[in-house]
């Protein structure tokens, strides 16, 4: 695969590195994000994460990992699970995030990884080189000296792997080196032979670029609200929310409603199919954003879970929480799309056009009588709540009444004991409607934007840490 492999030239490397971390890139942030994929000794399949940060990497990876789990292996069995199949997880995980990225039409995998982190045949021959170079000053050197000039194999190969590690950011974007191929098996194959890219200090940041890569810079900044914004926060050193969505769906939008959305002649996109993995945000209860039907009712049951400052992974082995979008969610959607202030209601005048795009009937005669019907008081303006009971009744419920939820926490100093396993809790759906937000249990709160009616107990008595 050399063949495959060039340089990265100056002006390529400065292009990503202004689209994460701005002008300048400030050392204690990057060496935040420096750290490499490993698992916890605790829950064989769970990352750890070193510092804050890099959430905005791992936490999706935990995701798509999950993904694979519940597909194929009974959770009962996770813990047994040994080191060599979780990080083949990892890889398969890296692979469907870099599929998002590359899209659909033109399938283009560009993996970044740096010169100085050697496979392990690249090892072998930096150390043979290394002994020559020694056998060749022993010749010149006092044989009091001689001592001191010998190396062990694993001292000479510690080394090289040392000088990697110390590097700071400009060394590091010096030495990066592009894999180009048009399959993910290509891929897979470059990933297992230097899984060791993976696992070392600059694993996460290596995926990262290569996602950025895959997906195009260019590509990037026209899907994002702010083409001139840094993914990476220079001061906290948090992803933004397009890095989490390119991360999560592949696309680098800002937004995480369902769609593009038309607010003042600006248009603003989001979120355009239903994704594998979810996302839910503490600040939609506050109604700071709004997350869209495709994150909140993904193809899997899994979610991410957005805090103000962390990202941490919700998931559930109760495949009924998920399926296909529901007429009711549609109609919800395309509400919204002639809502887009989101008011909670419509001009009557726009009934006829909302029911167009619903295909439902939109008979003059029709339309008229049923416009009198929700506006009864001619206010002019049509409930979104009178709108669903009329045309959508509450649908048959598929969701059960009780099902069990799991939260992973990367950051060890966020779980008790500092071991990062997976948290599980029993979850009951109530009769009626919990409101507010709760400050001592906002885990709670950020799971009543998907689940109003929830309750939950957790095996611990202890609620996990959204943080």
């Amino acid at each position: 695969m050399a063949e495959n492999v060039i340089q990265c030239d100056n002006e390529f490397v400065h292009s990503i590195k202004t689209l994460l971390w701005g002008n300048t890139i400030k050392q204690d942030v990057f060496k935040r994000w420096a750290q490499g994929f490993y698992f916890s000794p605790d829950e064989p399949t769970a990352l750890i994460q070193a510092e804050g940060g890099p959430c905005a990497v791992i936490a999706p990876v935990q995701a798509f990992i999950l993904k694979e789990l519940l597909s194929e292996i009974d959770i009962s069995t996770w813990k047994s699970i040994n080191l060599d199949t979780c990080y083949q997880l990892l890889v398969r995980a890296s692979i469907e995030i870099l599929k998002q990225a590359a899209g659909e039409k033109v399938s283009k995998f560009c993996i970044v990884f740096m010169d100085c982190k050697l496979s392990n045949e690249e090892n072998r021959k930096k150390w043979k080189e290394s002994v020559s170079e020694e056998a060749n000053r022993e010749e010149e050197i006092s044989a009091e000296d001689n001592g001191d000039q010998e190396k062990s194999k694993e001292t000479l190969l510690s080394e090289v792997n040392h000088e990697c590690k110390s590097i700071d950011s400009d060394f590091f974007h010096s030495q990066l080196r592009l894999f180009i191929t048009n399959t993910s098996e290509h891929v897979e194959e470059f990933f297992s032979e230097r899984l060791e890219m993976l696992k070392d200090r600059y694993g996460v940041l290596l995926l990262l670029y290569s996602v950025i890569v895959t997906k195009g810079v260019t590509e990037i900044r026209s899907e994002m609200s702010d083409p001139l914004e840094s993914m990476i926060d220079s001061t906290y050193g948090y992803g933004n929310q397009s890095l989490i969505n390119l991360m999560l769906t592949g696309r680098a939008v800002s937004h995480v409603w369902d769609h593009d959305q038309d607010i003042g002649g600006l248009k603003l996109r989001g979120i355009d199919k239903q994704n594998p993995v979810g996302f839910l945000a503490l600040l939609e209860h506050l109604r700071y954003c709004e997350v869209g039907t495709f994150l909140k009712s993904p193809s899997h049951p899994i979610w991410v879970l957005g805090s103000e400052t962390h990202l941490s992974v919700l998931f559930s082995t109760e495949k009924r929480l998920v399926g296909p979008e529901t007429p009711a969610d549609q109609a919800k959607r395309v509400f919204r799309k002639f809502d887009p202030e989101v008011y909670n209601f419509i001009s009557a005048n726009l009934l006829q056009d909302v029911l167009a795009e619903l295909g439902l009937v939109t008979d003059a005669d029709y339309v008229n009588v049923m416009r009198k019907k929700l506006d009864s008081e001619n206010l002019g303006i049509i409930l979104r709540a009178n709108f669903m009971d009329e045309f959508f009744p509450e649908e048959t419920r598929t969701c059960p009444d009780t099902f069990p939820l799991y939260h992973y926490n990367g950051l060890q100093h966020s779980n008790p004991e500092n071991k990062v396993i997976y948290r599980k809790g029993q979850a009951v759906l109530l009769e009626c409607t919990i409101k507010g937000v709760m400050e001592s249990n906002l885990m709670l709160t950020v799971l009543q934007t998907k689940w109003p009616r929830i309750e939950i107990q957790w095996d611990n008595g202890q609620n996990p840490s959204l943080n």
